[in-house]
């Protein structure tokens, strides 16, 4: 069994219900969009974007003095 992040296990936990609940039978396909290397594709844009939306402010706080960074928080 491959690792799966929150969203995936919520992904195959709650399809299937609404497939019973609209009395249709949902293909194998639906249910595995993704597999684990095209998830590490996926999030490694997300962290790159993450580092560098942090960068600025860490660089400033890195820079400022303890109490002016903490009033900033």
């Amino acid at each position: 069994m491959e690792p799966y992040t929150a969203g995936v296990t919520l992904h195959r936990d709650v399809l299937p219900v609404m497939g019973h609940a609209v009395q249709t039978a949902l293909p194998v396909a639906v249910l595995d969009v993704y597999q684990a290397p095209e998830l590490v594709l996926l999030a490694l844009p997300g962290l790159a974007i993450a580092v560098a939306g942090a960068l600025a402010p860490a660089g400033w706080a890195a820079r400022a003095r303890t109490a002016a960074a903490l009033r900033a928080e």
